[in-house]
């Protein structure tokens, strides 16, 4: 029988969700029949493009290279995303899957645009300018005609003129994810829905909108099934319904390179630009990455230890650790070309920002400063998890803890491949003797 897996990665959804989800009409029958991983240990930073660039590759991001959404771009407020596929290293395992004759599909999956190796492709992009329709994006990102015309446009109106808002967003995603198995039948399929991530920005861990995305996510894995089902690839597919990081309710906005242009580090002009730096910090949420210009200038490097050591010591700046980048390969395997990270108190979040005030107010428009967020070290707070159902998935099987790089290798092996020197290992315990 050809073999079919669906990973859909509901975004920030952790634990604690099991308890709704799995009454839910998507699950409640077939609780009995999951497997799951109750926590799931995310990457450092737990930042999505970070997090989702592990889950399918199997690597560390000291090894893929993606340590945040943004671009590495310094100076700038906000920057544009890391949406395509040349931005990281490694082999994902859509190419394993291509390699052995497999087709492929991802609908919203991060840091996939323009991947050649994704047959059937809708990535997760958007306008990047004002003259960029959303039609038009996803045929920059390598959304085929084909595609275009079975799945981007029978479901374009959920997100017309929205600007990404949930869950009309999420509506788009999951119907271009149904389109694509009654159309194509993706030996692979990997999606991306958001909506549990936004409501918890927007109103905290817990609240009475973060169940709303519960329900949602239900609704959508239900007519995912539906799809499956008129495609007569049901009872061939297996389901993995996993996430990517936890969130922690934060209080507060700090901007660090305040501090770091008031001891001369960053040259900011009357008008407020910046004319000139030796260090940046660049914002990942409850953590941020801090790059100095010239890395080998050993008077640049103490100077900003000794800021960032300080601010830290101080304990009011919302810092509780100062990484080195060696530190931080050895601990956490994050490394690149930054020289310092800082990790939140559990409470404040970073901007990129080098003007005052130092304190920013709570803005929801920002991922990175709404009631809640993340970017802070995967130990901390609710934890992500993974359940699956399926042919090859064995009945009632419990893990309390895998790894974020566990996960790919666990889809691949199913669908009968084996991914060579990865971080990850295939989670066994989780599938059918002789899988």
């Amino acid at each position: 029988m050809e073999r079919h897996v669906i990973v859909v990665s509901v975004d920030a959804m952790v634990y604690e969700d099991i308890e709704t989800l799995s009454r839910l009409s998507a699950f409640r029958d077939r609780w009995p029949q999951t497997a799951r991983v109750n926590r799931v240990r995310s990457v450092y930073p737990t930042i999505t493009y970070p997090c989702h660039t592990t889950m399918q590759t199997g690597l560390y991001p000291d090894k893929h290279g993606i340590l945040n959404n943004e671009k590495p771009i310094m100076c700038e407020r906000s920057s544009l995303w890391q949406h395509m596929r040349d931005m990281y290293r490694g082999k994902s395992i859509f190419e394993y899957a291509k390699e052995k004759g497999l087709s492929t599909a991802a609908v919203f999956w991060p840091v996939s645009g323009n991947d050649p190796a994704i047959d059937y492709l809708v990535a997760e992009y958007w306008p990047q300018t004002p003259d960029e329709s959303t039609h038009d994006c996803f045929i920059h990102s390598g959304s085929s005609p084909e595609v275009m015309r079975k799945v981007v446009e029978p479901n374009l109106h959920h997100v017309e003129n929205r600007n990404r808002q949930h869950p009309w967003c999420d509506a788009f995603v999951m119907g271009c994810a149904c389109s694509m198995v009654r159309e194509f039948k993706p030996n692979l399929l990997m999606v991306h829905p958001a909506n549990v991530d936004a409501y918890r920005h927007e109103t905290g861990l817990f609240t009475e909108k973060v169940t709303q995305s519960l329900y949602e996510t239900n609704l959508w894995i239900e007519q995912l099934m539906k799809a499956c089902d008129d495609a007569g690839i049901l009872e061939a597919t297996d389901f993995f319904i996993v996430s990517d990081h936890g969130q922690l309710n934060i209080r507060r906005c700090v901007a660090p390179n305040v501090k770091l242009a008031e001891a001369g580090l960053i040259d900011v002009a009357e008008d407020g630009s910046v004319r000139d730096w030796r260090a940046f910090c660049k914002s990942g949420g409850l953590s941020a990455l801090v790059y100095l210009k010239d890395p080998d200038n050993k008077a640049d490097y103490e100077a900003t230890r000794a800021v960032l050591d300080r601010l830290c010591a101080e304990e009011v700046y919302g810092i509780s650790r100062v990484f080195t980048r060696e530190e931080a390969e050895a601990e956490e395997h994050l490394s690149g070309p930054f020289s310092f990270v800082l990790e939140t108190d559990g409470y404040t979040s970073f901007a990129n920002d080098w003007q005052r005030p130092l304190v920013k107010p709570l803005d929801n428009q920002n991922y990175r400063f709404g009631r809640a967020s993340h970017g802070h070290l995967p130990e901390k707070g609710p934890q992500p998890t993974l359940f699956a159902f399926g042919p090859h998935i064995r009945a009632g099987a419990v893990l309390e803890n895998a790894r974020l790089v566990d996960e790919a290798p666990t889809f691949a092996k199913v669908l009968g491949i084996d991914m060579t020197d990865i971080d990850g290992r295939c989670l066994t315990e989780l599938l059918k003797e002789g899988e």
